[in-house]
């Protein structure tokens, strides 16, 4: 999958991630599964057509993350903290999001990362 830089600018900081771009369907279903680690820095993007309701499970993911819901605008609209690996249930972004940033469980509240915060890159095509 390409990678490309992603900054999320919290009331606090300007966070700067190297981020997996998953835009199609093949991508988006593997996502994170299988992978152990990743590196604090990094996370994964994922890029729908439009947006809507998105709903995302942990199945076959062994690595806790945080699952990051943005708007088609580039605005956090829900953060799922800390997913439980290997979890079955369904976890919604409760909001309509066209884009969802997926980093290390914790990294969120560690970094001051909140709903309405703004996200962009280059395949967001958000400012």
């Amino acid at each position: 999958m390409p990678v490309e830089e992603l900054l999320v600018r919290s009331q606090s900081a300007e966070l700067r991630f190297q981020v997996e771009v998953a835009s199609n369907d093949i991508q988006r279903a593997r996502g994170l599964m299988f992978r152990e680690e990743m590196a604090e820095d990094h996370g994964m993007l994922f890029v729908f057509e439009n947006e809507g309701e998105r709903f995302f499970w942990m199945k076959n993911t062994p690595l806790p993350l945080d699952i990051i819901y943005i708007s088609e605008a580039g605005r956090i609209v829900s953060i799922a903290a800390e997913t439980v690996p290997f979890s079955e249930n369904v976890i919604p972004s409760g909001h309509p999001a066209r884009f969802v940033l997926e980093l290390n469980a914790g990294l969120s509240e560690k970094l001051g990362i909140t709903v309405g915060d703004t996200v962009s890159s280059s395949s967001m095509k958000v400012e």
